[in-house]
């Protein structure tokens, strides 16, 4: 099975302009955890996730090594000053993609090695579809799910 037979085509975009203000309302309104960001030819240039965003209100290692524990409930005002950041201030540029020829249990393998929980699908560095490891999960279970309803049927 190939990631072209299992992945989403409708993928939530955001361009590095765009604010974290709309980024993450995209995100919370469409239950996703995070939004490619794409240059105007479509092609991908980073990616944002709720992770990103969440990251920027901690302190940096260095400043919690030395001042402490830090009061992490009153961190939580942070929110608001994140909100009018950009994609570009907060976006990893560093962003593993699969090829749509590629078999899904590899891109299964990429998204466990890189800890993330959907991968973007690319085919000349322009996006073209996301895959989830739960869109992986749910076409292996259908496909061997049917199998074994052909295998009884057969006897």
């Amino acid at each position: 099975m190939l990631v072209r037979e299992i992945m989403n085509t409708r993928v939530k975009t955001a361009a590095p302009d765009t604010s974290i203000r709309e980024i993450t309302t995209a995100m919370c309104l469409n239950r996703i955890s995070g939004l490619p960001i794409v240059d105007a030819e479509g092609a991908i240039v980073g990616i944002v996730s709720e992770k990103d965003v969440l990251h920027h209100m901690f302190p940096d290692v260095q400043e919690y090594v030395e001042n402490g524990v830090q009061d992490f409930e009153s961190m939580e005002s942070q929110y608001r000053s994140v909100m009018g950041l950009t994609a570009a201030d907060l976006m990893s540029r560093e962003v593993t993609t699969v090829a749509a020829d590629m078999p899904v249990l590899k891109a299964a393998a990429m998204m466990w090695l890189r800890k993330v929980r959907r991968i973007p699908v690319s085919e000349g560095g322009r996006l073209v579809g996301i895959v989830s490891i739960g869109d992986v999960h749910r076409a292996i279970f259908a496909n061997n799910l049917n199998r074994e309803q052909r295998t009884a049927q057969a006897a």
